[in-house]
């Protein structure tokens, strides 16, 4: 462990049975030739370091044993850590993880420290290492030929690190018993009776805890009480501050300033408090505040994702107690009262804004300039925040037109005194009116041109209001269909906000880059924002950058990076608790299911996305969703029902799509239509998106155009309108609506009787389709090629080249499986529900020509190491999906 936390580290494990076996099987495992990956997870002071301690001696104790060879045992000549066997120090260790290039460079330089001989590494705090260090040492997990064995620590409130058949021990507090057994070895001094009890009932079987405070009341005969704790108080809060030290000091400086906020604001009035008496701390109050010590709303965000406070925005709680006073040890009594009369002025809003003056003079006393801004600005400004504050929490899980309304209050309050907040209030407006759908609330949220305003405070920035104008009048242009209005302005955002380094300013010019066309650029920028978004730790901010960067990935016709994109998100967004992103991601997920051809996977999240969607009124996100279903069904020749579903989506008027979205599906509708005989509206339809096709803000829309034109000519001119469609694919990048021209037009000719023409454009689609892992649509083509009389290709499905068949969702399922994991838990790792994992698991025993999961893995292990690894798998055993 680290700092601090080593002091407070007990000399003996007690109630630690279960994780003490663990550490033994590994030892016995390790002294065997075998490997394993032991993880080790508690809070300070738990006794994560002395577990790993014990383990290195259980091995060289079962290293003496083993002695020299017999059978197939190894030889075991000592205990190695990787941190003094890399290098001196964890830092020079850390730097020779990296400069190992691979995870064949890294592994090659561990295997040459004792060559064919078994090796037990310890990473010790790997929460503590870079982010580099860290991927290097995953690799070599994923991916290293030698069967090491490892055992690692790391804090408590961080994710554990996704390791192959790797074991979670988390460490927990000790029972009474044990806890009383361990003060009475740690404390030199005997303790009252009463002193004794009430330790033990205020650590709460801390180890940590105990210990330092033994130490602490040993020096003091144990005869009273430890100053500086609460009334009654045995536990001095100065010993927690310090037990607890390495884990402040790993906070990121707003959250631990938010966390003081929360201690300090849950104190009671010592006048009427008694003992242990916390008062209940609302998250708005806190945020409001927030702004005044430097810290963004992110940080709560954070600081709630790592399961250090707890609650609900009314009642925000500290999970552990013990924490909270640690915390309050490390405030001077004088900032306590400064941030008391932050959060409770008692003069009224004004009086908060003074107090936060002064507050945030304390904290940086350089810039006087900002705390006579803060001193000036009206009560107007306090409410304006935690107006802004309320709508973005709204945005993130409630009614999207009630988020707007807030918004744009919040908006108005700001408007005079503070114009940058005011300015992301508007922006965040117009996605919520973005995301339901509502092109008017868009136009409004924008503003008119009195809404951007020079900086009063002599720190105008004269191109980031021309870019606010710029952005307000091409997207209004852009809004009304006036596109030649709206090219100008709007390039000029992209240029501007494209190098920004404010996230809230490349989501902007992302915005403006889909308005124009240019998904590349949209995509690009909205990578650098996730890239600035997660340097900046911004977890609350994190769910809605993926959920732009998968969109405009999906609009430049990359599914499978747009589906990585939204797993992710998707998993921030239900960490953070934020339902509104993760039906997004949903409908993302589902569309590019629609892709793959991934029936079940596309009802599933599509499914999901309309369960939050429609109450909360996503528009943006029902019509996806929508889409990727009949995506679906026209892929299994549901013409009819596919047209049905989708002629709402196209059409204008409430029960319509979204604005954004409806010509983006209308050649879907084209295509359903004509094979359903609805040969009118489908032409009608494709009129429409003619018209939209000749602005020219879509590179997809002249292809597209082509080809529904294609579908509805007669039969001397269906030929040139497919000439022409292929054609205007070859500027456009986008494989998949190529391939699918390519299948129609094949179709086209087969079907007039020309099957030596259509060999080659369904041979085209068909390799096109495999390569993007559409299944589905790989299947269609490859049926059409086969009536044609033309060759299939293709190898034995039994034989190891077949696993190149799978999708990519079946081929990481099948990767699981030969690992050894359940439905249940490949369930939980890709977000999926155990049924479709089975459905899932049943295609590919049919494709494989397997029938059980040893049949699977077997056939798996012959194939490139690169692509399977079974070599960890733990329970090869089970022979149904």
């Amino acid at each position: 462990m680290s700092g601090a936390t080593r002091a407070a580290a007990a000399p003996r494990l007690y109630d630690r049975t279960s994780e003490l076996a663990a550490g033994a099987a590994l030892a016995a495992r390790a002294a065997e030739g075998s490997g394993g990956v032991l993880l080790v997870t508690a809070g300070p002071g738990m006794g994560r370091t002395a577990l790993l301690d014990r383990t290195v001696r259980e091995c060289a104790i079962r290293a003496h044993r083993v002695g020299a060879p017999s059978g197939n045992r190894v030889p075991w000549s000592g205990v190695r850590a990787l941190v003094s066997a890399l290098a001196p120090t964890p830092s020079a260790a850390r730097r020779a993880v990296r400069a190992a290039r691979g995870p064949e460079g890294v592994a090659g330089a561990l295997t040459a420290l004792r060559p064919g001989e078994p090796l037990l590494l310890c990473v010790d705090d790997l929460h503590l290492w870079d982010a580099h260090s860290r991927t290097a040492l995953d690799a070599v997990w994923r991916a290293s030929p030698v069967p090491w064995a490892w055992v690692v620590s790391f804090a408590g409130h961080h994710r554990p690190p996704e390791v192959p058949g790797s074991r979670v021990l988390r460490l927990g507090r000790l029972g009474r018993q044990s806890a009383a057994a361990l003060l009475d070895e740690v404390c030199r001094a005997p303790l009252t009776a009463s002193v004794r009890a009430r330790l033990l009932d205020e650590a709460a079987g801390h180890p940590g805890v105990l210990t330092a405070m033994a130490a602490r009341l040993s020096a003091a005969d144990g005869r009273s009480g430890a100053e500086g704790g609460p009334p009654g108080s045995v536990t001095d809060d100065a010993v927690l501050s310090e037990v607890y030290r390495g884990l402040l000091e790993s906070l990121p400086a707003e959250c631990e300033r938010v966390l003081t906020l929360v201690a300090v604001a849950g104190e009671p009035d010592p006048a009427a408090a008694g003992p242990g008496d916390v008062r209940p701390v609302g998250a708005d109050a806190v945020l409001a505040a927030a702004r005044a010590v430097r810290a963004s709303p992110e940080a709560l965000d954070r600081l709630v994702a790592y399961g250090l406070l707890r609650g609900t925005r009314e009642a925000l709680r500290f999970e552990d107690a013990l924490l909270r006073r640690a915390v309050l040890g490390t405030v001077p009594p004088s900032r306590r009262r400064e941030l008391r009369a932050l959060l409770a002025p008692p003069y009224g809003a004004g009086a908060a804004v003074g107090a936060g003056a002064a507050v945030a003079g304390a904290e940086d006393a350089t810039d006087p300039l900002r705390a006579a801004e803060e001193a000036r600005a009206p009560a107007g400004v306090v409410r304006g925040r935690a107006e802004l504050v309320r709508g973005l929490a709204v945005l993130a899980d409630g009614p999207a037109g009630d988020a707007h309304q807030v918004l744009l209050l919040a908006a108005s309050l700001l408007r005079e005194d503070a114009p940058e907040e005011a300015a992301e209030a508007r922006f965040f407006a117009m996605e919520a009116a973005r995301a339901a759908g509502d092109a008017e609330a868009c136009a409004t949220a924008l503003g008119g041109g009195d809404d951007i305003r020079t900086r009063g405070t002599g720190r105008s920035d004269e191109s980031t209001d021309a870019a606010e104008r710029d952005f307000r009048d091409g997207m209004r242009a852009a809004l009304a269909v006036r596109l030649h209005e709206a090219r100008a302005p709007l390039a000029r955002v992209v240029a501007h906000d494209g190098a920004a380094e404010e996230p809230r300013h490349l989501l902007r010019a992302g915005a403006a880059a889909l308005v124009l066309g240019d998904a590349p650029t949209a995509v690009r920028v909205h990578a650098r924002a996730l890239a600035k978004v997660r340097a900046e730790g911004r977890t609350a901010l994190l769910p809605r950058v993926l959920e732009h960067l998968a969109y405009a990935e999906l609009r430049a016709g990359c599914h499978e990076r747009a589906a990585a994109h939204a797993r992710e998100g998707l998993r921030t967004a239900e960490l953070t608790g934020q339902r509104n992103a993760a039906a997004h991601q949903h409908a993302v997920l589902a569309l590019a299911a629609s892709v793959s051809g991934d029936r079940h996977a596309v009802a599933e999240h599509a499914g999901r996305a309309l369960g939050t969607a429609r109450p909360h009124g996503l528009v943006q996100a029902t019509t996806l969703a929508e889409w990727s279903l009949a995506r679906a069904e026209l892929a299994d020749g549901l013409a009819a029902q596919a047209a049905a579903r989708l002629a709402p989506l196209v059409g204008q008027g409430p029960r319509g799509g979204h604005f954004a979205l409806r010509m983006l599906a209308v050649p879907c509708f084209v295509e359903a239509a004509c094979a359903a005989g609805r040969a009118a509206d489908a032409r009608a339809a494709a009129e429409e998106f003619a018209v939209w096709a000749g602005l020219g803000v879509d590179p997809q829309a002249p292809a597209q155009l082509a080809r529904c034109r294609a579908l509805l000519a007669g039969a001397d001119d269906s030929a040139h309108w497919y000439g022409e469609a292929v054609r205007h694919h070859e500027d456009t990048g986008n494989d998949f609506e190529r391939a699918r021209t390519l299948l129609a037009y094949g179709k086209w000719l087969r079907r007039r009787r020309r099957p030596v023409d259509a060999r080659g454009p369904l041979s085209d689609a068909l390799v096109t389709f495999e390569r993007a892992a559409a299944g589905v649509w790989a299947d269609q083509a490859r049926a059409e090629l086969r009536a044609t009389g033309g060759a299939v290709g293709g190898t034995a499905a039994t034989s190891p080249e077949a696993a190149g068949e799978l999708t990519p969702q079946q081929q990481r399922i099948a990767g699981l499986v030969a690992a050894g994991a359940t439905n249940r838990e490949i369930a939980d790792r890709l977000s999926l529900s155990p049924r479709t994992i089975d459905h899932h698991l049943r295609n590919v025993f049919a494709r494989l020509g397997v029938r059980s999961r040893v049949e699977l893995s077997g056939l798996l292990a012959r194939t490139s190491g690169d692509t399977w690894d079974t070599r960890r798998a733990p329970d090869a055993r089970r022979t149904g999906p």
